[in-house]
């Protein structure tokens, strides 16, 4: 057996540990992010990989920094042949890079060498792209530049948020990993090196984007909202200074000037129809300032907008 060291913290690494569990592989230490506080409470909150492992019996290692060969301990115990990153989150230092004997892989998240980076996905659905896909390549020193193993694609859908792509990346990626792995055993992998000057990038996230532009085309309007969702929600500002974090939305047709609320319905999930740059914006659910989540219909009924309003 192949002795497995899995580097990942969230939902899609979870999935991805859980598919090598399932398959039998020795997956012989986690290593993740430190637990974080979550919620109004602020209650420190185990990553989803943890979870998973601790009932599994995989032991649980999550190191604040991995400088300083502070993992080395951790290899040495472990003695890993392997190790699989998947959405880890920190960049590995050469130590970590060159220890295992089959080197370290990862699943990263795009059609590489497009959208190397933080936050492939959001950006991907964010651009309005209509296609995606995971990527399995050789880590090297490089930001996400290492040799590609396998690469598949996949359709994203005018309804997907980020939570569905990322389901679907999970689906899709873990079969490659353990294809992977296969692959080294029987000596077989063929490495595909990237052609650097077809690199786009995915920068993580500033705060500064959650904020709707109007004054961009609808489908643009579009993307933000789902590629933040279902967190941490793109949101706009009423003419009373109120922030209004949108959950569900779709491009339509309307004109008017950006930000105006052109048309508004109560009938079924409810309407409020935002004039953009391009066309009009369809707000369907959102979350009111200090409120829970509630349908367009269920805020319209509260006379929380109406048409003519400005939102910015």
């Amino acid at each position: 057996m192949m002795r497995i060291l899995f580097m990942g913290t969230p939902e899609i690494a979870a999935s991805c540990l859980e598919a090598l569990l399932c398959d039998g592989q020795e997956v012989v230490g986690l290593v993740c992010q430190p637990d974080k506080p979550k919620g109004r409470g602020n209650v420190l909150t185990p990553p989803p990989t943890k979870v998973l492992a601790e009932a599994h019996g995989v032991p649980v290692y999550q190191p604040f920094t991995l400088k300083d060969e502070a993992l080395l301990p951790v290899l040495e115990m472990l003695s890993p042949d392997l190790i699989i990153v998947v959405a880890y989150g920190k960049i590995l230092p050469s130590y970590v890079l060159h220890y295992p004997k089959y080197g370290c892989i990862n699943l990263h998240v795009s059609i590489l060498p497009k959208y190397r980076g933080a936050a492939p996905m959001q950006r991907a659905i964010m651009a309005g792209e209509t296609e995606t896909g995971v990527t399995v390549i050789y880590m090297d020193e490089g930001m996400d530049t290492g040799d590609i193993i396998y690469t598949a694609k996949y359709p994203i859908l005018p309804t997907d948020d980020y939570g569905a792509v990322s389901q679907k990346a999970a689906e899709i990626g873990a079969p490659l990993l353990i294809s992977t792995i296969n692959g080294l055993k029987e000596g077989n992998i063929t490495r595909i090196p990237q052609n650097h000057d077809e690199a786009t990038f995915a920068p993580k996230i500033d705060k500064s984007e959650y904020h709707i532009d109007f004054t961009k085309p609808a489908y643009l309007c579009d993307g933000l909202v789902r590629g933040l969702s279902p967190a941490p929600l793109a949101y706009a500002v009423d003419g009373k200074g109120r922030q209004l974090k949108i959950c569900t939305a779709h491009p339509t047709e309307g004109q008017g000037v950006p930000g105006t609320v052109i048309f508004v319905s109560t009938q079924g999930e409810g309407e409020i129809r935002v004039a953009c740059g391009e066309g009009a914006l369809a707000i369907t659910s959102l979350f009111p300032a200090g409120k829970s989540k509630m349908s367009a219909a269920a805020f319209l009924r509260g006379r929380g907008i109406a048409e003519g309003d400005i939102l910015q």
